[in-house]
């Protein structure tokens, strides 16, 4: 277990990990990560504090010799996206990470782990600590709720940094270097109906349910195609009433905005003498799914069993137009970008569905890095959830993060990286949120770049850190602190 984290290089960071996955971190319930902050901070001699939204600053003055260099902020967020697998027991409010070392990777035991962006607050940690390590006057900056609106980053007001250059270290590919993010906004659609007595007399219930998809990050990974376990559960519901009268009592699928969702349930209700075409349309949307994303997704299950006969269901007329909604709602890649290639210039996840008991409820993240695309497509979403009955909010937008390629701090990391390891690295704009964009509303003229190591499956439970990505990335932060530019 934490054990043999503990054992790996660099040790200094790889502890540091261990003692935060130790402390439940969930988005919205930063509290206990904080005030150990805090503490640890004052462990070390450091001078701490925090702001009106309860984000946490350290500083720690130069090393000898490097006093005239820019004063660097080094920032992270502490929060982490907590999902789990459906057979596996865990809270993440009171339990630590479970992880274990496979080969060249640090996993979880059927939970996310936390890398995204536990890795990047145990590299300052250990920075801070070091006795040894040369580095620049240093302002460490650790925000909250990063993962569900970003109200940390947010919340930050002008005046509390006085540093020049700014360190994010949330990205995930340790040949990259970020210098421009996707903005968003949350769209919640909510409505009621009266739901309808169901008559038992003929009838049976069935529990539908799609599992087993890849999952990810709806913006590092949207590109990738995989499987919306929401949009499936509702073809398979289109596709069987193309056979047989149905009625939906129940759908329930998905879970965080920002992952995108692995599992989607339905309760129906049919006549027992429907029931031979109603399994045999379920076998062909089955055999026809598995088929489709036999590539992304290839433990994607389609698979229903019996249940008592609901006691109650949509009308028929709400049933159809929620379905006929969710079908034509965006989903996944909008439009690509025509200036950066490779690069998702907007897209939609449809992270969160809940039909039950007169109440319905549709959660929606729209990214985008144009910002008036992301308000159209935002309209888009809106306009098909508004024709079946239901009212759109908007919350949580947040700007993008504009590209500056020609940023000294950039070049310098770019230049860096060349010596180091004989090649360029990817320096490019992502469609994940990263919070450099917002950081910059409050200062400008801060300089920015983000780099990491390699994490895969980021907000799922397959989500893993590279052992081997961790110690080129830290050898490479080290030598970029000793590179920092000195004050004009």
């Amino acid at each position: 277990m934490s054990s043999a984290i503990r054992d790996l290089k660099p040790s200094a960071l790889w502890n540091r990990f261990a003692d935060l996955n130790e402390i439940p971190r969930p988005s919205k319930h930063e509290e206990a990560v904080c005030a150990w902050l805090l503490q640890w901070a004052e462990d070390q001699g450091l001078e701490a504090w925090q702001d009106d939204v309860k984000n946490v600053f350290i500083k720690k003055p130069a090393t000898p010799g490097m006093e005239d260099r820019q004063t660097v902020v080094l920032q992270s967020h502490v929060d982490m996206v907590c999902q789990k697998n459906n057979d596996t027991e865990f809270d993440f409010m009171t339990e630590g990470i479970k992880m274990y070392v496979d080969g060249d990777w640090v996993r979880a035991e059927g939970t996310t782990l936390g890398a995204d962006n536990g890795i990047g607050v145990a590299t300052i940690l250990a920075t801070l600590e070091s006795i040894d390590i040369p580095h620049p006057p240093l302002e460490a900056l650790f925000t909250i709720d990063e993962e569900t609106g970003m109200t940390g980053a947010l919340g930050l007001k002008a005046g509390h940094l006085e540093a020049t250059i700014l360190l994010n270290l949330d990205t995930e590919d340790d040949d990259e270097i970020s210098i421009g993010c996707a903005g968003g906004v949350d769209l919640t659609s909510i409505g009621t109906y009266d739901p309808e007595k169901t008559s038992k007399e003929g009838t049976t219930g069935l529990k539908i349910t799609v599992k087993g998809g890849s999952g990810g990050h709806s913006g590092m990974d949207i590109h990738k195609g995989i499987a919306n376990a929401n949009k499936l559960i509702n073809r398979v519901l289109l596709e069987a009433l193309e056979s047989v009268d149905i009625r939906v009592s129940e759908i329930e699928g998905g879970g965080l905005r920002n992952a995108i969702p692995r599992e989607a349930n339905a309760l129906i209700v049919a006549s027992e003498l429907d029931m031979t075409d109603l399994e045999a349309a379920l076998k062909d949307t089955a055999a026809d799914l598995k088929a489709e994303y036999k590539t992304t997704d290839p433990n994607l299950n389609i698979s229903w069993e019996r249940e008592a006969t609901p006691e109650e269901a949509l009308p028929e007329e709400v049933q159809n137009a929620l379905l006929l909604a969710l079908q034509v709602a965006p989903v996944g890649i909008h439009r690509m970008s025509s200036d950066i290639e490779g690069l998702v210039q907007t897209s939609n996840n449809l992270a969160r569905i809940e039909v039950c008991c007169g109440n319905v409820s549709i959660k929606c993240l729209n990214r985008s890095s144009v910002d008036s695309e992301k308000w159209d497509l935002a309209r888009s979403i809106e306009a098909a959830f508004t024709l079946a009955g239901l009212k759109t909010e908007q919350g949580g937008a947040y700007p993008g993060w504009t590209p500056n390629p020609s940023s000294a701090a950039v070049e310098m990391l770019r230049a860096l990286y060349v010596e180091k390891f004989k090649e360029e690295p990817k320096v490019m704009a992502c469609h994940a949120g990263l919070e450099c964009g917002i950081l910059s509303t409050n200062y400008p003229n801060m300089d920015m770049a983000s780099f990491g190591p390699n994490i895969r499956g980021a907000h799922s439970p397959d989500e893993c850190c590279q052992i081997s990505s961790v110690s080129k990335f830290w050898d490479f932060y080290l030598e970029a602190l000793i590179r920092t530019p000195k004050r004009s």
